[in-house]
């Protein structure tokens, strides 16, 4: 899922991309669920409330190395997360 990276990033999109990121790997949204306390109905509930899309960031932000590969996923540099969790707190 590469993006033109001279284009601005909408903080939502960037959430979900990170989010389905996450959820393609069984152990990864188990983690997700466990730290961040959301139930699989709360994420499917919130994906357009920025606060359960801004936890999905500050739990990529708390674990290097799936915030580096969500990023490289969504052909954004790390910092691109970090500046859409800042977004979405708004």
């Amino acid at each position: 899922m590469l993006r033109d990276p001279s284009s601005p990033a909408d903080p939502q999109t960037l959430a979900l991309g990170a989010l389905g990121w996450l959820l393609q790997s069984e152990s990864r949204a188990e983690r997700l669920l466990a730290l961040t306390g959301l139930t699989p109905e709360a994420l499917r509930g919130g994906l357009g409330d920025p606060a359960v899309l801004g936890a999905v960031l500050d739990f990529l932000a708390a674990h290097e190395p799936d915030l580096v590969g969500a990023a490289a996923h969504l052909g954004v540099p790390p910092e691109a997360l970090a500046r859409a969790a800042a977004g979405l707190a708004r």
